[in-house]
């Protein structure tokens, strides 16, 4: 297995044109089972959830982290697979701006409100729109458990004024709906193990999960170096980031895996 993972240049145009690409299967299911035991029994990330009410009725969680340390989340962050793709689709060194665990649980797993991660990430300090983020499903993501949503091509829109929704800040409804009735909405319904990469003036959003599934999907965040914050802020500014050799998703993940276990009451 070699240890680069550039895109063509047909998914290149496809993601410039759009705003997004879904690459399936861009983990295996070893991985996948690796990352999922791990997470469903990660006692810390279950308590370092913060929650966000969305503007109904539902209330979404996430685990945001802005540290790389050594375990199988900041394996996928440095993988190759994920940053390659990362460094063309912003033309460049790139660094980890931050990672989330976003968790949908079943028949209660909030909506997250149309937005655009730029909204809000503008005001770190980060001056263009040079960033970028790869979810990676977790869990298989459906219409029914409240799977990503993009606008597409909405990214050329640029960036849309945010306002508070819930406790979540959202896009101008106003010029949400504009967009909805121009553009193609896709419901980004993926397998475990498949990632969408989307730019970070996309306009995307999900829906409460109804279901009796879980739906949960680690998030990698990214900027480009050239675009380092000219201020602090919650994130971080440049650092150099490693990329690791794809084999230490497994090793890593396997050494965690038992240390959880042995963790456990």
């Amino acid at each position: 297995m070699t240890d680069r993972f550039p895109v063509t240049q047909e998914q290149l145009a496809r993601y410039q044109e759009d705003g997004f690409l879904v690459i399936e299967q861009l983990f295996d299911q070893e991985e996948m089972n690796l990352l999922r035991d791990i997470a469903r029994s990660d006692q810390q990330l279950a308590a370092e959830a913060k929650r966000r009410r969305d503007g109904g009725t539902g209330e979404a969680k996430l685990t945001v982290r802005n540290e790389l340390d050594e375990n199988i989340y900041s394996a996928f962050v440095r993988s190759h697979r994920i940053v390659d793709p990362m460094e063309q689709f912003l033309g460049g060194e790139v660094y980890h701006y931050h990672h989330k665990m976003n968790f949908k649980e079943p028949e209660v797993g909030g909506a997250w409100e149309w937005h655009q991660d730029y909204g809000y990430w503008y005001n770190n300090g980060c001056l263009y729109p040079l960033m970028a983020s790869c979810m990676v499903a977790v869990d298989a993501a459906t219409r029914e458990n409240g799977c990503l949503q993009v606008l597409r091509g909405s990214h050329l829109l640029g960036r849309i004024n945010h306002v508070p929704i819930g406790d979540q800040t959202g896009a101008d409804p106003e010029q949400v709906q504009v967009a909805l009735e121009r553009l193609e909405r896709v419901y980004c319904e993926i397998e475990p193990g498949s990632a969408i990469f989307f730019h970070c003036n996309l306009l995307h959003a999900s829906d409460q999960n109804c279901s009796p599934d879980p739906r949960w999907a680690l998030i990698c965040c990214y900027n480009a170096a050239r675009n380092d914050p000219y201020k602090e802020s919650h994130h971080p500014r440049y650092s150099f980031l490693e990329k690791w050799p794809e084999r230490r998703i497994r090793e890593i993940g396997a050494q965690q895996r038992v240390s959880l276990k042995a963790d456990e009451p």
